[in-house]
């Protein structure tokens, strides 16, 4: 006959700080889990609202509520006690869970509402802008320099010419520009200029300046558009 090995049964442990720190933290987090499950079945089997709130000895926070932490907090520090039920199978704490929920997704949706009605505006008003601009530039004529100015109509005309004043403005300013530059940093230019002539180098620059004003440009008279073809492309003024 064999003899069976004699077990030793199930110990009481002594309930006492554990030493060994990873032994300790591999206890706190089976404790924690079996404790959570604890609270969640009796939030389950009874309808209580229950909240357990644990620091890890690492200062980590591990929680558990029904419905929720800040409910059942919030509650508490209120100090308004729900009615109790006599029976412990109630449904009244889920029907107010479920309220609750309820009030804090009806107040998200007008936050989104009046967020998505804000953007709606600014999004009108942006197009208002977009379209503002666009009828300014669409009432605003320019030749690109590939169209037939015979083809033009007076308006066109009148604007094409108003642009080509401006520009020979804009050129010859350049140019007197660019000549007194080239006055100031090479001086020796001028001396091609006869010293009988008058006044030197101001005789120098007078001659240069005069020869500049009498470019003339073909189709910019008061004539009309003569001697304009195509390849001039004009720039937004």
């Amino acid at each position: 006959m064999v003899r069976r090995k004699k077990s030793m049964g199930r110990q009481k442990i002594e309930i006492k700080r554990i030493q060994n720190e990873e032994a300790r933290q591999v206890c706190f987090s089976k404790r924690r889990s079996g404790v959570f499950k604890k609270a969640s079945e009796l939030s389950i089997l009874c309808g209580a609202e229950i909240s357990v709130v644990v620091f890890s000895p690492a200062g980590k926070v591990f929680s558990f509520g029904h419905p929720s932490v800040e409910a059942v907090v919030d509650r508490f520090l209120v100090g308004n006690p729900r009615q109790q039920h006599p029976e412990c199978g109630g449904g009244g704490g889920l029907d107010s869970h479920r309220e609750a929920a309820v009030r804090e997704l009806n107040r998200k949706c007008m936050e989104l509402h009046d967020m998505l009605e804000a953007e709606k505006k600014k999004r009108d008003a942006l197009e208002k802008e977009i379209k503002k601009e666009k009828e300014g530039e669409a009432g605003r004529w320019i030749w690109d320099g590939d169209e037939d100015v015979e083809r033009l109509g007076m308006e066109e005309l009148q604007e094409l010419e108003r642009r080509l004043v401006e520009l020979r403005s804009d050129v010859a300013r350049r140019a007197d520009q660019l000549l007194q530059e080239s006055f100031v940093f090479k001086p020796q230019f001028l001396a091609a200029a006869p010293l009988g002539s008058g006044g030197g180098a101001a005789a120098g620059v007078h001659a240069v300046k005069k020869e500049a004003a009498d470019v003339h440009y073909p189709g910019l008279d008061a004539g009309g558009f003569g001697g304009y073809g195509h390849g001039f492309f004009s720039s937004r003024i």
